[in-house]
C-alpha cells in the first residue's frame, strides 16, 4: 500500500475472530465484513478499513461506471466496441473476445460479470476513456464521488498493483449502490452462466448456489490476495451484504460465504421501532400559532438487532422544550437515543412533522406575559 496507510503492518492470523455485537466470532477471512442493507448496521467486522488487494472484487468499480453511462444513455446495450490487441493479450480469467472483432456492449457486460473477463474490462476501458490508464482515473474520480474514502484504482480488472487497493468497508458501499441505483443491470450479478465465442462459463460466486435468497455479486482471487468475494442475499424485507478476502482456497470460500450469510439472518432481525408518520410526541411551541409541535421521524425507523435483544431495548428521547416559533417542516428538534445492556448506541433524528408560524405581535403579548407567571 502507498507509505502510511498500512506499510509495514504485519498482517494479523487468519484464525483471529472478528468483532460482533454478540461477542468474538472465529473466521479465516484476513478481512471481513457484514452489514444490513438498509440500516447499515455492522454485524461482523474484521480489519474492515484495512486497505488490501481487492482482485477482480474491483469490477464491481469498472461496472459501476458502464452502468451509469448506460443510465445517462452515453453507452447503450447494442453498441459495439473494438478489441484491441491489448485487451485480446490479457491473462487471467478471459471471456474470449477476439482480436479486430466489435462486440456488443451487452455481451460485455456478461463477459465481466459472469465469467470475470479481464480482456471485456479492458474493451470498456479502452472505449469509455481512450486507455486503461485514464479509465483507471475515472474510477478514483467517481469512488470519491460515491463514498468510497479509501480505494485507489490503478486499472479495470483488479491486476496485481501494489497501488491499487480497496477495504472490505469500500466494498460493502459499493455493492449498495450498485444495487440501490441499477437495479436494472443488478439481476445480471444473478445470471449463473454466460457462452460467447462458443465457450460457456459458469458464474464463480459460490453464494449463488449454496445460500438461498443470493442473487450477486463479485469473487476475487490473486495469490498476494487469496480468495475473495462480495456478495449479497435477501430474504424477505431484509438484505445483507458480506464482503471478506484472504481465504486460502475456493472450497473455503464457499463455505465461508454460506456460513456467514446464514449467521447474519439468522441471528439479527430488523425491528420498526415506528413508521414515518408516526408521531413519537407533542413539544410544546413558544409564540406560536399552535401550542405544539408533532415529532416525527421522516422515515420509518428500522434497526437491526439480534434476536435476543429484543426485550432490553430502551428509547429515551432527547429535545429542547420549548421549541421556539417559527418551526419548519422537516426541521430537525431532537433524536431519538436507543440504548440498552448489549445494544449499540444508536440515535435517530426527529423532525417537525408540521409548519408552526410565530403568532403575530398583538396575539403574542399574552402569550409572554403568560410565560412570566408561569416562570415566577
Amino acid at each position: 500500500p502507498p507509505a502510511g496507510r498500512g506499510a509495514g503492518r504485519t498482517p494479523p492470523p487468519p484464525g483471529s475472530p472478528a468483532t460482533t455485537p454478540l461477542g468474538p466470532i472465529d473466521t479465516i477471512a484476513r478481512q471481513a465484513l457484514i452489514i444490513d442493507y438498509d440500516t447499515e448496521a455492522v454485524l461482523l467486522e474484521k480489519n474492515a478499513d484495512e486497505r488490501m488487494p481487492p482482485s477482480s472484487m474491483s469490477k464491481l468499480m469498472t461496472m459501476y461506471v458502464v452502468f451509469d453511462m448506460l443510465q445517462k444513455g452515453r453507452l447503450k446495450l447494442d453498441q459495439e466496441l473494438p478489441v484491441s490487441e491489448r485487451a485480446w493479450r490479457m491473462g487471467g480469467s478471459k471471456m474470449f473476445v477476439q482480436i479486430g472483432n466489435q462486440v456488443p456492449v451487452e455481451a460485455l457486460m456478461r463477459g465481466v460479470i459472469v465469467q470475470s473477463g479481464n480482456d471485456a474490462c479492458v474493451v470498456f476501458a479502452e472505449a469509455i476513456s481512450g486507455s486503461e490508464q485514464q479509465f483507471a482515473e475515472l474510477l478514483n474520480q467517481k469512488a470519491k464521488e460515491i463514498g468510497l474514502t479509501d480505494s485507489s484504482f490503478r486499472n479495470a480488472t483488479g491486476w496485481p498493483d501494489p497501488e491499487h487497493r480497496m477495504t472490505c468497508r469500500d466494498l460493502a458501499r459499493l455493492a449498495k449502490r450498485l444495487i440501490a441505483d441499477f437495479p436494472e443491470y443488478y439481476r445480471v450479478y444473478n445470471e449463473r452462466s454466460f457462452t460467447w465465442n462458443g465457450i460457456s462459463q459458469d458464474n464463480r460466486n459460490p453464494s449463488l448456489a449454496r445460500v438461498p435468497g443470493a442473487d450477486g455479486l463479485k469473487t476475487g482471487h490473486t495469490e498476494e490476495a487469496g480468495y475473495g468475494l462480495t456478495a449479497s442475499a435477501k430474504r424477505g424485507d431484509r438484505r445483507l451484504i458480506l464482503v471478506f478476502n484472504g481465504l486460502p482456497s475456493m472450497k473455503a470460500r464457499g463455505e465461508e460465504s454460506e456460513r456467514l450469510l446464514e449467521w447474519g439472518f439468522r441471528e439479527f432481525e430488523n425491528v420498526v421501532l415506528f413508521k414515518a408518520a408516526d408521531v413519537v410526541e407533542e413539544v410544546p411551541v413558544h409564540l406560536g400559532n399552535r401550542r405544539t409541535v408533532p415529532l416525527v421521524g421522516g422515515r420509518d425507523m428500522v434497526v437491526t438487532l439480534p434476536r435476543s435483544w429484543r426485550n432490553k431495548l430502551q428509547a429515551k428521547l432527547q429535545y429542547d422544550t420549548p421549541v421556539q416559533a417559527p418551526v419548519l417542516k422537516g426541521q430537525e428538534l431532537g433524536k431519538l437515543l436507543v440504548s440498552g445492556q448489549g445494544v449499540p448506541n444508536l440515535q435517530l433524528p426527529l423532525l417537525a412533522g408540521a409548519d408552526v408560524e410565530r403568532l403575530g405581535l398583538l396575539p403574542r403579548i399574552p402569550a409572554v406575559i403568560g410565560s412570566w407567571f408561569a416562570g415566577s
